[in-house]
């Protein structure tokens, strides 16, 4: 695709945002099943493992976009480690689910709004799972998981980013 053609492409949805801001805003969301005697979250199938601009900012459907893999990742962890966690503490899960989610304005990834944060908000994480044990242990089984998962700690703690750029030897 050429600049030309990815302007043509945006130009419209930025008009649309620009005149209609909730237009921009895009609930997203990711479900995993939990697998918990093999410590394992099956997500459900994505569009594609490749991934693209999100159709709200010109990109196919049938990509998945980086918000798709951000929250892929996060359920994907959140799961795995509450299994992890609640086989070491011998919470009996029959079975369960997790639910990522968060929220794009693309106003600010588009550039149609300076003030508009870029990235995703209002990220959450909702287990849903078949217990019987007591709620306490069940209220220690979400802080440990909170703890323990790797990916929910990262996003939580808003870590800076170090980034480089290197030109490979064209010749």
């Amino acid at each position: 695709m050429q600049a030309d053609e990815l302007r043509a492409l945006q130009a419209p949805l930025k008009e649309q945002y620009k005149s209609d801001p909730s237009a921009a805003l895009v609930h997203m969301s990711v479900t995993g099943e939990l697998d918990p005697a093999r410590i394992v979250c099956r997500l459900e199938p994505s569009p594609s493992r490749e991934a693209g601009l999100h159709p709200a900012a010109g990109g196919p459907a049938e990509l998945a976009c980086s918000g798709d893999l951000l929250l892929e990742s996060l359920v994907a962890c959140a799961g795995v480690t509450l299994c992890a966690v609640a086989t070491a503490m011998e919470i009996p899960i029959v079975s369960g689910r997790v639910i990522g989610s968060g929220d794009l304005d693309f106003r600010g990834t588009l550039g149609v709004d300076r003030e508009t944060q870029v990235g995703m908000q209002n990220l959450s994480v909702q287990f849903e799972i078949e217990t019987d044990a007591e709620d306490a242990k069940v209220h220690k089984l979400l802080q440990l998981t909170e703890r323990y998962c790797v990916i929910y700690r990262t996003l939580a703690a808003a870590n800076p980013i170090a980034s480089t750029i290197s030109v490979r030897d064209r010749s």
